[in-house]
């Protein structure tokens, strides 16, 4: 491999598919590049099912290349089909612009803003996508694609196979994301698009646009799609998506999704997901006999690079305030109360339901039932207790759900 660039996103094991990974080496050996990745902007988060790409925009830093984050707040109003059994939700375009803004404070947070050679470059494909000439676009760049190629790709062709309807709007998400590829060749001198592999179809549109309309190359790069070893996707838990936004999930949470990573997972999260030298957690993960300390340093290696160190130490600091000498942790999440609402008495279901620790009800007796509910250490046995003031130690209480979920519940 002639570029550290790419030798690095091998041996991570970001490195899935790239349309000439020997003539784009040769490039990023000589001189720095400008590369993309779009995020449509579908919620006011990413999760971190995107984390991945970010990282990778990250390692682009660490190599001298500029990365270019494009905003899709044009493609965002159609919806790509990607992976998806059915149509997404349509959102307007006040809701997308606010999500962008609020999408934007994550990449500042994980990206070096400081350095002007590699500071990340934002840019929303609502500025050329909305302003298109329908007619001349079908005359300039639909007469480019053909529908027998179109209909070979996996986004398209896997929701066909499985007699799932797609509508027209989403069938025209490939060429919107190939004249994004385009502008960014254009007006950014990006010679790079990088993506999940379930792009793949979409980033050789790109490249095959540029090569016919501008005579230049450019490239395309995808990473593999992650899959847990236990079989589940990234990112989803039983309580939701993990978002990346500390307004959505607090620190504790997320350094407690890294720690609770399958004990198979771990040496390859510590690659995918750290700043650790590929060689240095081979090393570790030969010497270190316990699982548990290796998912302790993903999930302090993880929580610092999106939260910061402090962040990172203070929820270690409550794991084990709070699982190795039972006190309240003082990082936990909150669930507040008010006074009056407390002074009248507050149903336990309701309290369980209503701060989505469960779903149901239902389930909250159930979980009841089965001894999986604990204040203050002690086994909940009453799906009728109403919590009062006298509940409470100092204004506060811990509420736990089963061994790793805990709740500090503070009157206000």
């Amino acid at each position: 491999m002639k570029s550290n660039f790419l030798l690095e996103m091998q041996t991570r094991g970001y490195l899935n598919q790239c349309t000439d990974l020997d003539k784009l080496g040769e490039i990023c050996k000589k001189t720095s590049i400008s590369g993309y990745i779009g995020f449509d902007c579908t919620a006011s988060s990413l999760h971190v099912g995107s984390l991945l790409q970010i990282m990778i925009l990250k390692l682009m830093q660490k190599h001298g290349h500029r990365p270019i984050i494009l905003l899709g707040g044009g493609t965002t109003l159609i919806g790509d089909p990607s992976g998806k059994d059915t149509t997404r939700k349509i959102l307007d375009e006040d809701k997308i612009k606010e999500n962008i803004k609020s999408i934007k404070k994550v990449f500042n947070k994980v990206l070096d803003t400081t350095n002007k050679k590699t500071a990340p470059v934002y840019v929303n494909n609502a500025e050329w996508l909305s302003k298109l000439n329908y007619i001349q676009f079908l005359r300039d760049i639909g007469s480019n694609f053909t529908i027998n190629k179109m209909l070979t790709f996996d986004s398209v062709k896997l929701r066909l196979d499985r007699e799932q309807s797609l509508s027209y709007m989403e069938f025209n998400y490939m060429i919107l994301q190939a004249y994004d590829f385009y502008q960014l060749y254009k007006n950014n001198n990006c010679v790079l698009q990088v993506g999940g592999s379930d792009q793949w179809g979409n980033i050789v549109s790109g490249v095959d646009l540029i090569r016919r309309k501008l005579r230049k190359e450019a490239f395309g790069l995808t990473s593999p799609l992650i899959t847990l070893a236990s079989g589940t996707k990234m990112g989803k838990t039983e309580k939701g998506a993990i978002w990346l936004n500390k307004d959505l999930l607090s620190s504790y949470d997320y350094w407690q999704f890294w720690r609770n990573t399958d004990d198979r997972d771990v040496k390859r999260f510590l690659n995918f997901f750290t700043e650790i030298n590929t060689e240095d957690v081979s090393t570790i993960c030969k010497k270190e006999k316990n699982i548990n300390n290796l998912k302790i340093l993903l999930a302090n290696e993880a929580t610092k690079i999106l939260h910061g160190e402090a962040a990172s130490k203070k929820a270690e600091q409550t794991a084990k305030d709070t699982f190795e000498k039972g006190g309240l942790g003082a990082d936990l999440p909150e669930i507040k109360i008010n006074y009056k609402k407390i002074e009248k008495g507050i149903n336990i279901l309701d309290l369980i339901v209503e701060n989505k620790i469960l779903h149901s009800k239902g389930e909250a007796r159930r979980a009841i039932a089965n001894k999986g509910f604990k204040i203050d250490g002690v086994v909940l046995e009453d799906e009728k207790k109403i919590l009062q003031v006298k509940d409470f130690k100092k204004n506060f209480l811990k509420l736990s759900y089963g061994k790793k979920n805990h709740y500090l519940v503070k009157i206000i």
